[in-house]
């Protein structure tokens, strides 16, 4: 049982790192050609879209799975070091900056009336917030994939299989 725990771990962990790599290497390349008053609103949809169950298993469950999972293996080395290290990563560096970096901008983005506002005023909203909103990402983007390669390797080492 604790095997199958381990590879649903696994499994959640490289899906929301896939997400954040998506974004990284096409979705904010794709979003940046827009024009400003373009890019606002997909950023608001897109970031509206995104709070659905789907997404919520992956980010929330990698969050809950991880500690779980080291819990489970505690006294199995080096499966539990590994799944420590990789709940530690991702609570920090992805879960983390999502809920402090990520999640207020998205908030504030949402909040903010495009139809109504000036152009000087959108453009000001894109500079405060796609730079860093991608730079935020590629914290998390960098994070999770550091997490999969910390559940790979528990997996490797894991003699239960």
């Amino acid at each position: 049982m604790i095997t199958l725990v381990l590879i649903i771990t696994a499994v959640l962990t490289a899906l929301i790192g896939g997400l954040f790599y998506a974004y990284s290497c096409s979705v904010v390349l794709g979003l940046g050609k827009l024009s400003d008053i373009e890019y606002l609103k997909a950023m608001q949809h897109i970031n509206r879209e995104i709070l659905n169950p789907v997404f919520f298993m992956s980010f929330m469950g990698t969050a809950a799975l991880l500690p779980v999972s080291a819990f489970l293996f505690r006294g199995q080395q080096p499966v539990f070091i590994f799944l420590l290290l990789a709940a530690l990563v991702y609570l920090i560096g992805v879960f983390g900056v999502t809920v402090v970096g990520n999640v207020p901008m998205n908030d504030a983005l949402d909040r903010f009336d495009i139809s109504g506002a000036t152009m000087e005023a959108v453009k000001q909203i894109r500079d405060q917030f796609e730079s860093r909103w991608n730079f935020l990402n590629n914290i998390r983007t960098s994070f999770s994939v550091v997490s999969i390669i910390l559940v790979v390797c528990a997996c490797v080492w894991n003699k239960g299989w």
